[in-house]
């Protein structure tokens, strides 16, 4: 409708313009919105605001003017001119008609757009570090992206989704010593297992594999562990002390053994998860092959030669405050190792080198600081910023009762994604971790996702899908035969119920377009449930199986259509469509 309407007033532009009432040169973006109040018509346009100044008029002059030169169309009833010259559209129910029309022509097409353009996009979401399960907190991450993915794809986009694996650097050193010491456990050797390492029960289930893989290799007396740092006093450095007594003890190919052993498998199950939640990715990227293919070398060398490095302390800092970050960057440390920074740099130079137009990463609120010094960096080497865009996601914090759950990895007190797709299933998980925008707290109402109620939109909205094909069949049982939807006479489709339907159905293609342009899959969520609610006051005031034939094809073509559009959004949002229930 709003491609109809824009023509319309083009025509009207051309018009007067050839009447010599507007310049030939005179142009301006047409916009067209969705009045509040229905008495104010179906759709308004302020072009005659817009074009007043440079055409020398009074705007609700200009406005009459234009509205006089509009085209007949069938779909228009009535053109008013309201306040200071906006001019409102009021539609026939044809108009409406032939929205329903599109949706049978192309149920699979219908809502898609083009406004993306081909443009290569890459979502990078989750990248959850591979040392425990994801929690539910990852799991607002993971719906979030897939969604934005889908929506994406769907408006036109080159989509490409990446999971950024981090399997160099501290934190899967302390999984290694984690799974080592657990390993030692198992073959007896008493070691107090400190408090700041990973506690889970996942890492013993790693050690137990490992000893039945490799038996005794791994042993080592607890005597050999000695003389290390105080762990009550200096936490961190005894865990960094004995990772690298056990680098010496293990030697280098059998630590390499043991940390492969807790990646592989954390991340065979991060894989698993996600796939199991309909989630999965065109590549998953390892930051060690950054090192291995010299990238971080590569992009450092890359920077000094530019200026943009100096040394101070033993260390090498990148001097981000030359391009807004508050304060400046380590990228090497005193003792030669890359930091996470560096490692960051050359992934997001990398990305970028693929040929990637825009990259959007999607991180925890946490770190909201981190974005200068990203943006700063890829300034330095030459990229526009501009095409990094960082989505901040919150985590979902889950309640049982009034009962907050501690979600914390190396403590092993979390629920995982697995726990709680299991307890209210995938859909209802999927759903309600998108019923917010992502920088916004969510709280996960455990007993209303798994309630069969009006209350639960996830069930509200497929409750309305299975409802309309349960009519299908009642009418095949009574011997009514289905029609050819995309032939069907929609003329009888023009009670106050249906054309407001109608309506709601052609803002599918622009709820679709605006949320994947805002980057809000919360957005369908919320149409989704309008347009059940309102399918389900129909259903609940009319009668669908009637004697009169044109009647009842028509309003069975008008429920076909919101049920394609139904399927259609929950599909976006990874959600089922189900026939029965």
């Amino acid at each position: 409708m709003k491609t109809l309407l824009s023509e319309l007033l083009q025509t009207a532009v051309r018009q007067l313009q050839t009447q010599g009432l507007l310049d030939e040169g005179l142009s301006a973006r047409i916009q067209l919105d969705r009045p509040k109040q229905r008495s104010h018509g179906h759709f308004a346009s302020n072009l005659a605001l817009v074009l007043a100044k440079a055409a020398g008029r009074k705007p609700r002059e200009l406005a009459e003017a234009l509205a006089a030169a509009l085209p007949a169309s069938p779909w228009v009833d009535k053109v008013e001119i309201a306040g200071p010259g906006f001019i409102n559209f009021f539609l026939t129910p044809a108009a409406f008609q032939e929205v329903v029309r599109q949706a049978l022509r192309d149920p699979a097409g219908f809502g898609r757009s083009d406004i993306g353009a081909g443009r290569h996009v890459q979502l990078e979401f989750v990248s959850a570090n591979p040392t425990g399960p994801l929690h539910v907190g990852h799991g607002r991450g993971a719906a979030y992206g897939a969604s934005l993915a889908n929506l994406l794809d769907f408006a036109g986009f080159r989509v490409h989704r990446e999971y950024y694996v981090n399997d160099a650097g501290r934190q899967m050193d302390i999984l290694a010593v984690s799974v080592w010491l657990r390993y030692l456990e198992a073959l007896g050797v008493a070691y107090p297992f400190p408090p700041n390492a990973y506690q889970g029960d996942y890492v013993r289930a790693i050690a137990a594999d490992l000893q039945a893989a490799h038996g005794e290799r791994f042993r080592a007396d607890a005597a050999a562990l000695a003389g290390l740092p105080d762990p009550a006093a200096q936490p961190e450095e005894y865990l960094d002390a004995l990772i690298a007594r056990a680098r010496e003890l293990l030697g280098a190919e059998n630590f390499a053994i043991v940390h492969a052993a807790g990646l592989d498998d954390i991340l065979d199950d991060i894989r698993d998860d996600l796939a199991e939640f309909g989630v999965t990715y065109d590549t998953w990227f390892s930051e060690r092959s950054l090192m291995e293919r010299g990238l971080v070398q590569e992009t450092i060398d890359q920077l000094q030669a530019a200026g943009h490095l100096y040394e101070k302390e033993g260390a090498l800092w990148f001097r981000s405050t030359a391009f807004g970050d508050d304060k400046d960057r380590v990228v090497r440390r005193e003792n030669g190792a890359y930091t996470y920074f560096a490692s960051d740099i050359a992934y997001h130079a990398d990305k970028f080198a693929r040929g990637i137009e825009h990259v959007i990463d999607m991180w925890g609120a946490d770190h909201h600081g981190y974005v200068p010094r990203v943006k700063a960096a890829l300034q330095a080497l030459g990229l526009d910023p501009a095409r990094l865009e960082v989505l901040l996601v919150q985590f979902a914090i889950l309640y049982r009762g009034q009962e907050k759950v501690s979600m914390s990895t190396r403590a092993g007190e979390f629920v995982t994604l697995r726990e709680l797709r299991q307890e209210v299933g995938n859909d209802a998980a999927r759903f309600f971790y998108v019923l917010r925008r992502a920088d916004q707290h969510l709280d996960f109402d455990l007993e209303l996702a798994k309630s069969q109620s009006e209350e639960n939109p996830v069930f509200y909205i497929q409750y309305a899908h299975a409802r309309i094909h349960s009519v299908f069949r009642q009418a095949l049982e009574r011997g009514y035969a289905l029609p050819q939807w995309a032939q069907a006479d929609l003329a009888p489709l023009d009670s106050d119920y249906e054309i407001n339907l109608a309506d709601i159905l052609a803002r599918f293609p622009e709820t679709v377009a605006q949320a994947a342009l805002e980057r809000e899959p919360h957005q369908i969520a919320f149409y989704l449930k309008e347009l059940a609610s309102e399918f389900h006051t129909y259903y609940n005031a009319s009668r669908f199986l009637l004697e009169d034939e044109a009647l009842r094809t028509a309003r069975l073509a008008l429920i076909r259509a919101i049920a394609y559009v139904l399927a259609s959004g929950l599909a976006l949002l990874g959600v089922s469509a189900p026939e029965q229930m």
